[in-house]
């Protein structure tokens, strides 16, 4: 990446977190001089020279640039370390306040939870482990968990499914393969994992088969399903989120999971 690329990304991602463009331009022209004068900034920025001290004014309030009372005045940022850490807590308030307003949001004709069948789509892996993750950390009384792709098993999931053990919830776990469930009895000692039967999870069809990431049941009446095309253009994984012990969907793939896994009996049986 050549240096204006390097400077480019910096503005880029100095505005996502927050700052106005001049805002930005400026502070990234301060890394780059010891310290500088508006008409320094203004050169080495582009910023118009009148809107620097504009600019100049708003990252001294929020801690990010010192100022050198002297004739003309001169300006230098702080430390990078500092700075990243000044911007990384304004980031982590905005997020705090946003859930906080988010929490206190009134609900427009509440649904009875006790009767809803749900059926949602989700795309990509961060989404989808995001939800994994929520899912097991909210999970009361029983979780299985199908690893299909070894490449879901992160560190957070690890940390996740150790909660579960702590807070004494029911957990089986199955690998697809016999190094996937090895490595699960190695990280979970004290969970009872299965070498699955369901060899046609990773497609039986040919290279464009479509197959599954991974398949989490919780409490019965949670399940989450991912997928991806292993040999396709795009790998993109995809899952599918149903909730309900009476959903359709659920009754059947819980049929498929516990199939797959003796030790859960499907209550419907």
């Amino acid at each position: 990446m050549t240096q204006d690329e390097t400077t480019t990304e910096a503005i880029s991602l100095l505005q996502d977190l927050g700052l106005q463009e001049y805002e930005a331009r400026c502070f990234v022209a301060l890394n780059k001089l010891p310290r500088g004068t508006a008409k320094e900034i203004h050169e080495v920025s582009d910023v118009p020279r009148t809107r620097v001290y504009d600019a100049i004014r708003v990252l001294e309030s929020q801690g990010l640039v010192e100022v050198q009372h002297s004739s003309p005045q001169r300006y230098r940022a702080v430390g990078i370390t500092e700075a990243t850490q000044i911007l990384r807590h304004k980031y982590a308030d905005r997020i705090d306040t946003l859930e906080t307003y988010l929490e206190n949001t009134e609900i427009q004709n509440p649904e009875d939870n006790e009767n809803v069948q749900e059926i949602w789509s989700l795309t990509g892996h961060d989404a989808i482990e995001s939800r994994t993750l929520d899912l097991i950390e909210n999970a009361e009384s029983e979780i299985a968990l199908l690893v299909v792709d070894e490449r879901i098993m992160s560190d957070a999931l690890f940390d996740a499914l150790e909660g579960a053990i702590d807070r004494d919830l029911s957990l089986v776990l199955g690998g697809q393969t016999e190094a996937t469930a090895e490595t699960l009895e190695s990280r979970l000692p004290s969970t009872k994992v299965f070498e699955t039967g369901l060899h046609w999870l990773t497609g039986v069809e040919g290279d464009s088969e479509v197959a599954i990431s991974r398949i989490l049941l919780v409490d019965r009446e949670t399940l989450l399903i991912g997928s991806y095309y292993p040999e396709g253009e795009s790998t993109t994984e995809q899952a599918i989120f149903a909730k309900g012990l009476q959903n359709g969907v659920v009754v059947l793939l819980r049929r498929l999971v516990t199939a797959g896994l003796p030790e859960i009996r499907d209550p419907a049986d």
